[in-house]
C-alpha cells in the first residue's frame, strides 16, 4: 500500500534480511512474504492499520509472550525485536486502543501482534507491554508493507451455497468461540465438511486454533482478508470480509460454515453488521451465547426485534442448570450445552430447523 511521508524528516534506509529473520514475527503478519521487505522507514511517518512495524520490547506488561505465525507463544525479553502490525483494539475485558499518529512509543495490545496506543484498560488488566517502534517495514520502493496486500484467495464458485450458522453473544468471554468449536465438532461428527470463520475482532490466533482442533477443514479470520482488526471498520468493509471469507471456505468444499462475530450486540461493528439486510439474507440461523439468563433474554429480544433467525441459546449460561432453565423459560428457546453442540444428533436437528430457509436460499442461487 502506497503511503506518503508526512514531513521531509521521514527517511528510508535498507534493512538486512538477517535482521528480519531474527525478529519474532507475530501471527498477524503470517501471510506476508518477508522476502519483499527491503527497507526500514523511519522518522515522521503516519502509520495505518495493517502496516508492519519493526519494534523493540521496552518493558514487559500484560502480554509476556508473542504469538508466532503457527500459534506457539514465544516469551518476550526486554530488547527483543518483534515484527507486528498497527491496529485498533476494542476489548472491554482488556484494552481500548487506536493506531497512533506517529512512530513514537506505544504498546502491544494483543499477543497476536497488534501495536497501538492504549486509551483505557480494565481495572483487573495489567499495564500493556511497552514497545518502541524502530520503523515501518517497506518494500524495495520504500512503500510500507501492509497485510491488506496479503490475503487468502477470494474465489467465487458454482458449488451449492453452504449451510451457515452464526454464533453471536452478549459480550467478550460469553462463550462464543467455545460454542462455535463444539458446534463444528457436532457438524463434523454428523458427516459434514465444515469450514469456520471469525468475522470480527482483534488479530490473534487462539480462537482460530480451537476451531482447527475441533475438526474444521479450513479456518480463516479477518486477518486473512487483510484486516489487523475490525474495530472502526465500515459496514462495506465488514461485508467485504464476510464475502471474502465465505467465498474462500465455499471454494474449499465446505458444506457447512460456522461464523463467529466478536464481542457483544452493543459493540458498534457487531451491531452494524447484524442489522444489515445483507447479513440476514446470508445466514440460516443464529446461536446466541450469553453469560447469564438476563443477558440471554436481552440478546434474544434484540435479535427478534430485528427479525434475525435465532434458533438456540448457549455459552457460559449453559454451564448452570438453574440459569439455563431461567433463560429457556423467559426466551422459549432451546438451551444447548457443550455436550449437546458436539453431538451429531443435535447438529443434524439444527440443520433441519434451519433447512427450509437454507433450501430457499439454494433455490434462489440456482
Amino acid at each position: 500500500m502506497k503511503q506518503d511521508n508526512i514531513e521531509n524528516t521521514a527517511h528510508t534506509s535498507p534493512i538486512k534480511a538477517e535482521r528480519i529473520a531474527l525478529a519474532k514475527s507475530a501471527y498477524t503478519t503470517r501471510l506476508v512474504d518477508k522476502n519483499i521487505i527491503k527497507t526500514l522507514l523511519k522518522g515522521n511517518w503516519k502509520p495505518k492499520s495493517g502496516d508492519l512495524v519493526l519494534a523493540r520490547v521496552e518493558r514487559i506488561g500484560h502480554h509476556k509472550r508473542i504469538e508466532l505465525a503457527h500459534g506457539r507463544r514465544s516469551p518476550m525479553f526486554v530488547g527483543d525485536e518483534i515484527i507486528v502490525c498497527y491496529g485498533h483494539r476494542y476489548a472491554p475485558d482488556q484494552f481500548e486502543s487506536e493506531v497512533p499518529n506517529n512512530l513514537s512509543e506505544c504498546q502491544l495490545v494483543a499477543g497476536g501482534g497488534i501495536a497501538s496506543k492504549c486509551l483505557t484498560r480494565h481495572d483487573k488488566t495489567r499495564v500493556p507491554t511497552r514497545i518502541q517502534p524502530i520503523g515501518l517495514l517497506g518494500d524495495a520502493e520504500g512503500n510500507p508493507v501492509n497485510i491488506a496486500d496479503w490475503t487468502v484467495p477470494n474465489i467465487e464458485t458454482k458449488r451449492p451455497r453452504p449451510f451457515i450458522i452464526t454464533v453471536v453473544g452478549t459480550s467478550m468471554n460469553a462463550g462464543k468461540t467455545t460454542t462455535a468449536a463444539h458446534l463444528i465438532k457436532g457438524l463434523t461428527r454428523s458427516g459434514m465438511k465444515v469450514g469456520a470463520a471469525k468475522l470480527t475482532g482483534t488479530g490473534a490466533g487462539g480462537d482460530r486454533w480451537l476451531m482447527v482442533d475441533s475438526g474444521a477443514i479450513e479456518v480463516v479470520d479477518f486477518t486473512d482478508a487483510g484486516f489487523a482488526s475490525t474495530y472502526q471498520a465500515t459496514l462495506p468493509e465488514l461485508q467485504q470480509i464476510q464475502m471474502h471469507l465465505t467465498n474462500h471456505l465455499q471454494a474449499q468444499g465446505a458444506e457447512a460454515i460456522v461464523l463467529e462475530v466478536a464481542d457483544g450486540l452493543f459493540q458498534q461493528e457487531t451491531a452494524m453488521l447484524l442489522e444489515s439486510p445483507e447479513f440476514k439474507e446470508s445466514i440460516d440461523g443464529i446461536i446466541f451465547a450469553a453469560g447469564d439468563s438476563m443477558g440471554a433474554h436481552g440478546g434474544a429480544e434484540w435479535l427478534r426485534k430485528r427479525d434475525l433467525p435465532i434458533i438456540a441459546l448457549s455459552g457460559c449460561v449453559s454451564a448452570s442448570p438453574l440459569l439455563a432453565r431461567e433463560a429457556q423459560h423467559t426466551t422459549g428457546l432451546p438451551m444447548l450445552t457443550l455436550s449437546d453442540l458436539s453431538s451429531p444428533e443435535v447438529a443434524v436437528q439444527m440443520y433441519e430447523l434451519c433447512g427450509s430457509l437454507f433450501e430457499q436460499q439454494n433455490i434462489k442461487a440456482s
